[in-house]
């Protein structure tokens, strides 16, 4: 039976403990159309009177190693296109880049390889960004939304020149994780290199990228220091997010998901100038803090159990 527990006036605190699901619980997050919010409820029942409630959010993160296997991984791509008009062909323009695997932490500088020939009569720019594309799926309609999250710019190429990046480094800011195997919400990164061509259409390639939380073991001991710190304490920066989220759409309204494959590309187009880059500050990265993190894993199929610990407070 329940047990009676009579309190006088004053103040009381009951220390608690519980173990969070054995099943993996979907990262913390709060993005343009949704969010994925865990709570800590308590409920004081009084006799002969309203009972009262109070509730504190729990940030909860499920973990990515970047170590696995498939985030090893090397990723190539190349492109070429011809630039000219009507009239005049001038000649391609050719792009190759790679990075060195799939999986990055936050404040890692991934280096970017990239070859970049220019046969056209245009004077082009190259450039690099990363971008965050969230989606939103409900009864079988999608919504997105994609920003630009950091970039860096090139040397201009000149006609007839060829340049080289041999690591050309574009750091990862303080962003959420990737979540992607949650039914409704997913967050997914690319690094995308492209070119502005005059008069023409950008050439562009972009490769996967998975933003995991535990560091791959053969970092620089710089890398290693910034990675571990994001990594263990989950100390990120808490940057402004809207108080009240802007409300789910009204999926109604929203295009269905055989309509949305059909008009609009695997990666939709990028923000043309670095003025419209959403800077961090936009991206409404949550502040996680961990006392410790919970030890949930994408990669772990047996996740080590975490109790969370809270004290309660109640005023009589």
């Amino acid at each position: 039976g329940e047990e009676s527990l009579i309190l006088l006036d004053g103040r009381h605190e009951f220390p608690f403990s519980f173990q969070l699901p054995q099943e993996p619980l979907v990262t913390s997050f709060t993005g343009k159309y949704g969010s994925i919010q865990y709570y800590v409820k308590a409920v004081l029942e009084r006799p002969a009177a309203p009972e009262q409630s109070v509730q504190t959010e729990l940030q909860v993160i499920s973990h990515i190693d970047v170590s696995s296997p498939a985030l090893l991984t090397p990723v190539l791509r190349s492109q070429e296109k011809m630039v000219g008009c009507w009239f005049f062909t001038s000649g391609p323009v050719s792009l190759s880049a790679k990075i060195e695997r799939k999986g990055y932490c936050n404040g890692e500088a991934i280096p970017i390889y990239a070859e970049i020939e220019n046969c056209s009569s245009r004077l082009i720019v190259p450039k690099a960004a990363i971008f965050q594309t969230q989606t939103y799926l409900a009864s079988g309609k999608t919504k997105t939304f994609r920003q630009m999250v950091a970039n860096v710019r090139g040397n201009h190429i000149a006609s007839g020149s060829t340049d080289t990046w041999n690591g050309k480094t574009l750091k990862i800011p303080p962003v959420s994780p990737s979540i992607l195997d949650c039914c409704i919400i997913r967050v997914e990164y690319s690094l995308a290199v492209y070119i502005h061509i005059p008069g023409a259409k950008k050439l562009m390639i972009e490769m996967p990228l998975v933003i995991g939380t535990i560091p791959c073991i053969g970092f620089s001991s710089r890398n290693s220091s910034i990675t571990s710190q994001f990594s263990m304490d989950m100390s990120w920066l808490a940057l402004t997010m809207p108080e009240h989220p802007e409300a789910p759409p009204n999926y109604a309204d929203v295009v269905s998901e055989e309509e949305f494959s059909r008009h609009v590309p695997a990666y939709p187009p990028p923000i043309d100038c670095e003025e419209q880059l959403c800077c961090p500050v936009f991206a409404y990265i949550q502040e996680f803090r961990f006392q410790p993190p919970p030890l949930y894993s994408e990669i772990d199929p047996h996740p080590t159990d975490v109790e969370e610990t809270q004290p309660v407070s109640f005023m009589l």
